[in-house]
């Protein structure tokens, strides 16, 4: 078999791209993403709150009991930002979401964020 008009050898059916079979996150509206986080500077802290996440514990009171960011006292809520206003890796992350998804967690210069993306 060839590649396709892109290059890329086509794929079969059920197989995963190499991006881990997900599609990208949801389209960004005007330039910009919602979202929340809760910062801690452990990863395993971080991998622990994303476990407890899972189980159905509530994103806003974990971000309040346990993010170092002063958006804990919103539950995380950073709002409405644009590209380039949060560091690259969160970025990235964020656009990676679907509305509602929560992140495994993420490294920045920060600290380790667990993000849940709000729009």
């Amino acid at each position: 078999m060839g590649k396709n008009k892109y290059g890329k050898p086509p794929q079969k059916k059920g197989q995963a791209s190499k991006g881990g079979g997900k599609k990208g996150g949801a389209p960004i509206k005007a330039g910009k993403i919602k979202a929340s986080h809760i910062l801690v500077s452990k990863l395993s802290k971080a991998q622990e709150i994303y476990e407890d996440l899972q189980a159905g514990d509530n994103f806003q009171n974990l971000a309040r009991k346990y993010s170092e960011c002063s958006s804990a006292n919103k539950g995380g809520n950073l709002g409405e930002f644009p590209k380039g206003k949060m560091v690259s890796e969160f970025w990235n992350a964020c656009t990676k979401l679907q509305i509602g998804e929560i992140s495994q967690p993420v490294k920045s210069k920060f600290g380790y964020h667990v993000i849940k993306r709000t729009g």
